[in-house]
């Protein structure tokens, strides 16, 4: 009786650790996937928030003086007030369990997270410290700082426009995960490949969303059991059941 009783524990011990650590990896890949991706979002913003506030420059300079701002602070800042942002918005936002399991609770963290006004005095100190160093002239600066509205501006829009391409990405694959199982239904391995190589497409580019990780994954084991074993669909209860658990 011990012994059974010994068995679950270390079952349930053991199911703990591996959805606690599932969580903490999926932490770690959203981090990632945000910092990377948003850092991005906020490089190209600056682009075109300097063209618009400094129109009669040339192309070559404008790229000299992003370069001299992102060197000077920003490209290394920005991570952490994203970071930082991220984070504190999720408290803000009754995000309890760590992890995003939507887009929708991206957008609120990112709003809540006060990353635009950190932005903003993060590129006041990349300015003035690339106009200290002579890399920007006064008159430079005091123009980009008069058009720094229209830079965080161009931030927020392209935040947004980040963020709805994310909502887009996961409403496709969860079209494509309903158009799989219905080929699956019907046994049509061809339907199935198709919707397949699409939620695999979209998967890389959205941010990695617990649920929709399972689903990936368990489609991934059936759709890759059945084509091994000749795009036949006589599986037994056990191979199916083992899908579950790869």
């Amino acid at each position: 009786m011990q012994t059974v009783a010994l068995e679950v524990t270390n079952n349930l011990e053991n199911n703990k650790n591996i959805t606690q650590n599932l969580g903490e990896k999926i932490y770690e890949a959203q981090k990632s996937f945000l910092e990377t991706s948003i850092g991005k979002t906020v490089n190209r913003a600056v682009d075109i928030g300097l063209k618009s506030v400094l129109p009669d420059l040339i192309e070559d300079e404008i790229i000299d003086i992003k370069d001299a701002i992102l060197e000077n602070g920003f490209k290394d800042g920005i991570k952490e007030v994203i970071n930082s942002g991220i984070d504190f918005g999720k408290s803000v936002s009754g995000i309890i369990t760590g992890n995003f399991e939507t887009v929708q609770q991206v957008q609120m963290a990112v709003k809540n997270g006060g990353i635009l006004d950190k932005t903003s005095e993060l590129l006041d100190y990349a300015i003035n410290l690339a106009n200290k160093k002579d890399l920007i002239n006064k008159s430079t600066s005091s123009l980009i700082k008069q058009g720094k509205n229209s830079i965080i501006s161009s931030i927020s829009n392209k935040i947004e426009e980040s963020l709805t391409n994310q909502i887009k990405a996961v409403e496709k694959i969860e079209k494509f995960t309903n158009n799989w199982n219905i080929a699956y239904g019907i046994q049509d391995f061809e339907k199935m490949e198709n919707a397949y190589k699409n939620i695999k497409n979209n998967l890389e580019k959205t941010i990695p969303l617990e649920k929709i990780i399972n689903n990936a994954r368990k489609i991934e084991n059936i759709h890759n059991l059945i084509k091994n074993n000749g795009k036949q669909f006589n599986l037994s209860e056990e191979e199916l059941a083992l899908t579950s658990k790869l």
